[in-house]
């Protein structure tokens, strides 16, 4: 089977799928074997289903008859399947990247083009090598805009993913201390991340720039075309505001406040403004869509619970992002609790780092700290410093929290959620 034979059956499908407990009529399932499942074995329960086609990569599971076909690699047939899409689809691609804020950066700008247009977009945290092909091969005839969000914790990852999205525009949200250790430090994260311009300089295509951070201007002084926003003579212009900390931005005198917290995502609200304000929205239309945003993923969400105050912010950490999360909390008025959790893959900078953020939680002066996770354990002495989120939630449960406003920070592996329903 190759892909030219197997696109009709695709344009046929109503979804791809790898996910064997989701297969629906008409999908087309992708059977991913492992080290411990195979799921080329639900092949024919797929089918009987009603499965358009599987997709196996072990031989003795096919069957033509049946839509069952056999590939060398089911991964390959999939990136290869929504390199041959992406080829047929005349649209414009956004590609975004960054360190910190992708997610949050990438939902805005779909909020916003979507006052106009019918875009396509990541669904949740699929931007890898897996995610990315599978958001591709969900864009539809109807669609007019696609927004690719593209995650990596080593070289060559964005490099390989620009390949299968192939981006006509492309947005580097920030340059931070994340995945040190896949990277081999902060400069091997600058040199990861730029990859996304080397392929948009390479094929003429668009970057967006925000001119404040010097990073983004060095690595694209000079070129076109672009598209900047920030400082007085970019392309946009904006100003930062805040009500009851909730960040927002004005435009030509315009206000519009979002429903996120932190200073951290004034930018995210400026690249969705601009690149909404590029593609022919009007201000009026973009106030409604940042307006109407609502963070529900753990990220700069502030939600209320028995007259207080929390901060959810447990879907990733790393220093900058934990940094900016604890400079932005400290403005909240009342006194306040921080639960952070372990900050993840940072290799050998991880005791310094636990210990630089530890250092500035004490001189922040907040009232209460607790720390989750083996990381922060090593180097916080205190009473409060637990190994997992089962210690604290058992801890909180004789012990209530009596700050007025709680913030909860932390990498996805520590899962700080779990402790809500224990405050």
């Amino acid at each position: 089977m190759n892909i030219e034979q197997f696109y009709p059956l695709f344009l046929q499908a109503d979804k791809v799928t790898i996910d064997s407990r989701k297969i629906a009529r008409n999908d087309i399932f992708f059977a991913f074997s492992g080290d411990n499942f195979n799921a080329a074995t639900l092949a024919e329960k797929a089918i009987d289903d009603g499965a358009l086609a599987v997709i196996v990569e072990q031989p003795e599971f096919e069957n033509k008859d049946r839509n069952i076909f056999y590939v060398p690699s089911t991964l390959e047939f999939l990136q290869q399947l929504s390199i041959h899409h992406r080829s047929q689809l005349n649209i414009p691609f956004i590609g975004l990247t960054g360190s910190n804020g992708k997610t949050t950066t990438k939902e805005l700008i779909h909020a916003v083009l979507s006052e106009k247009f019918n875009v396509q977009y990541t669904f949740g945290n699929l931007n890898n090598h897996i995610g990315v092909p599978l958001t591709i091969l969900s864009i539809k005839p109807e669609h007019e805009m696609a927004v690719i969000e593209m995650g990596a914790n080593h070289q060559k990852e964005i490099e390989f993913l620009c390949t299968i999205a192939k981006p006509d525009f492309g947005y580097i949200t920030n340059f931070g201390k994340a995945h040190l250790e896949g990277f081999g430090g902060f400069e091997g994260v600058i040199k990861g991340k730029s990859e996304l311009y080397t392929y948009l300089k390479n094929n003429h295509q668009t970057i967006v720039v925000n001119e404040n951070d010097p990073i983004q201007v060095e690595k694209t002084e000079g070129y076109s075309p672009k598209i900047t926003f920030g400082k007085e003579g970019a392309d946009y212009s904006f100003e930062s505001f805040s009500e009851e900390h909730f960040v927002g931005l004005i435009y030509q005198g315009e206000k519009a406040v979002s429903k996120l917290t932190g200073d951290y995502n004034f930018t995210n609200l400026c690249v969705a403004a601009s690149l909404g304000l590029h593609f022919g929205i009007n201000f009026e239309q973009i106030k409604h869509a940042v307006e109407q945003y609502t963070p529900t993923n753990m990220r700069s969400q502030v939600v209320k619970k028995e007259n207080r105050t929390l901060v959810l912010d447990t879907y990733n950490a790393n220093p900058s992002s934990m940094t900016a999360s604890l400079h932005n909390f400290v403005t909240f008025e009342g006194s306040k609790t921080i639960i952070i959790g372990d900050m993840l893959e940072l290799g050998i900078e991880s005791e310094k780092e636990h210990q630089n953020i530890l250092k500035l939680a004490h001189d922040l002066h907040f009232d209460e700290i607790i720390t989750v996770g083996n990381h922060f354990k090593a180097v916080n002495a205190s009473e409060l410093a637990f190994e997992n989120t089962a210690q604290l939630s058992e801890y909180l449960q004789q012990h209530k929290i009596q700050s007025e406003n709680i913030l909860l920070k932390g990498s996805r592996g520590i899962a700080l959620e779990k402790v809500i329903d224990f405050i």
